[in-house]
């Protein structure tokens, strides 16, 4: 058999393959998001009744995060997502089979369980095959995809339900996607020691960057444990919880509540597709300049937590630019406020999502990562119960508000909590 081709620069294109996943993920997830005003039409859901489908996908989604940190850890990058992908990506065809809310609420909650794999599994494949000093620009990478989906979603699904006169088929051809994303994924991702397309040189690169990380653990330290009682006494676990559970709901709250945000403004969906388009593509630019930005300011000298935290603050107040919606009619204005802040939301992200990497060892990422999901999660859920009932009874203006306030406490709690430590200079985290 003759030898493979030989790849040069092959970890990014692992981390394009990572963002095509991110891109799938989304658009099985925004399919319900963007057919919401018609299925609230046919079924007859009120606010509340939509956010009870919402919460269902984001129990099991905190739920998953929790198992697929360490599910990850114990298996491995290419089984995990295989598995969780083929499991979530049958799920989201099935989803063409619901009749009311409750089979709705069951679809979303297994559509939940597998999704939630995606950021541990990604983030932890970022730790095999970039060196920290590329890293932020590979979460920035696979993150964006989020951002993609959410921007090609309303495009396509609207397209499809037009073409098809029925909100059926969307579910179907979306959720087909994950079985083509698994052919490339399956041919291309293996460990970078193991990779037969690999190039000498780039193996020895990623392998030496780890090798200067392992160097900088006291001789005798005891390897660190990956138990969850352990982890949680650390700060720097609590800084990224902290940090991903106060930004995340608010970008889930324009992700899974923005289409319905317009009409109760007064627009259209079909006369918004750019309005809805915008702001996710904003944020596709906020994981580039998160990730770019704090990747010069390692180059130029400042320490990796130092340049981490710094953008992650910038991001945090900007999303409190939020609240300045509920003063805008215009449509174009309101849409560049949600870009902003979407913007600023993104750049932060791929802070956090970066910490796991730079703070824990390997056998710690993925299970890092998934607390934070895990946390995010749950606060989701709170702030989409409350989303759906605040909206229903005053509206939606209550909510935007809280949205920009609450991201300040999390910059505040990252100030805080992540930094070298007691745990650093016994080797339990790597210094930043």
């Amino acid at each position: 058999m003759p030898p493979a081709r030989t790849i040069r620069h092959l970890r990014w294109y692992i981390g394009g393959v990572l963002f095509l996943s991110t891109v799938v993920n989304y658009l099985d997830r925004q399919t319900l998001s963007v057919l919401a005003p018609i299925l609230k039409g046919e079924y007859r859901w009120t606010n509340t009744d939509y956010a009870f489908v919402i919460i269902a996908f984001r129990v099991a989604y905190s739920v998953g995060q929790i198992g697929a940190g360490p599910f990850l850890d114990r298996v491995g990058t290419r089984i995990g997502l295989s598995l969780t992908v083929t499991f979530y990506s049958a799920v989201a065809i099935l989803t063409s089979l619901g009749g009311g809310l409750r089979s709705f609420a069951v679809f979303r909650f297994l559509l939940g369980l597998g999704e939630a794999a995606n950021w541990p599994g990604a983030t932890k494949a970022v730790s095999e095959w970039f060196p920290r000093r590329e890293s932020g620009w590979a979460v920035a990478l696979f993150d964006s995809g989020s951002s993609i989906g959410a921007a090609a979603a309303p495009v396509l699904i609207w397209g499809i339900y037009r073409t098809f006169g029925t909100w059926r088929p969307a579910f179907i051809i979306i959720g087909s996607l994950g079985f083509l994303w698994l052919l490339l994924f399956r041919r291309l991702y293996r460990s970078p020691e193991e990779h037969p397309s690999i190039s000498e040189e780039e193996r020895r690169d990623i392998l030496a960057d780890r090798e200067a990380l392992e160097q900088t653990q006291p001789a005798g330290a005891p390897q660190p444990s990956v138990k969850y009682r352990d982890l949680l006494k650390l700060p720097q676990t609590w800084g990224v919880i902290v940090g991903k559970a106060l930004t995340d709901p608010v970008w889930f709250l324009i992700t899974d509540w923005f289409a319905l945000l317009l009409l109760a403004r007064g627009f259209k969906l079909e006369e918004t597709l750019l309005a809805f388009w915008v702001p996710f593509v904003a944020a596709d630019a906020g994981n580039f300049i998160g990730g770019g930005v704090s990747s010069a300011l390692i180059r130029r000298g400042m320490s990796i937590g130092r340049a981490r935290k710094w953008v992650f603050a910038v991001g945090g107040a900007g999303m409190s630019c939020l609240m300045l919606s509920l003063l805008i009619h215009d449509l174009s204005l309101l849409t560049a406020v949600f870009a902003v802040s979407t913007c600023a939301y993104a750049a932060a992200s791929t802070m956090i999502l970066n910490l796991p990497a730079d703070v824990y060892w390997p056998g710690s990422v993925a299970t890092v990562s998934g607390m934070g999901g895990a946390a995010a999660g749950a606060v989701t859920i709170g702030a989409t119960y409350l989303t759906g009932a605040i909206s229903d009874r005053y509206s939606f203006g209550p909510v935007l508000v809280a949205a920009s306030v609450i991201p300040l406490v999390a910059v505040v709690a990252v100030l805080i909590l992540v930094r070298n430590s007691s745990a650093t200079a016994r080797g339990r985290v790597r210094r930043i």
